[in-house]
């Protein structure tokens, strides 16, 4: 019976589609029927384990967290507030103090 198929391209390390392949090899099935039977597992919702890479942070960011940090230790830290119009108040007190 013949079964429609859509190709997917996506990057993956090198050494990992190597060694994937040849353990797919080992066990006598391709890696395109690893890849389908856990895209099926993804699709229908079972649980599945990933690992996350750690999110790394751009030097940019890393330049504004710095300054936002710095500003903190100068100026100080205002709140924490307990109501939303507790925090327009004290920004009502800012503005008209300028």
């Amino acid at each position: 019976m013949y079964m429609k198929t859509a190709v997917i391209n996506f990057k993956v390390d090198p050494k990992l589609k190597a060694a994937a392949q040849a353990r797919a090899k080992k066990l006598g099935v391709s890696l395109s029927m690893i890849l389908n039977d856990t895209l099926k597992e993804f699709a229908s919702g079972k649980p599945m384990s990933i690992d996350f890479p750690e999110e790394q942070m751009t030097p940019h960011m890393e330049k504004l967290i710095a300054e936002i940090e710095a500003e903190n230790e100068r100026e100080g830290t205002v709140g924490p507030f307990d109501s939303v119009d507790e925090a327009i108040a004290y920004l009502e007190t800012q503005h008209n103090a300028d």
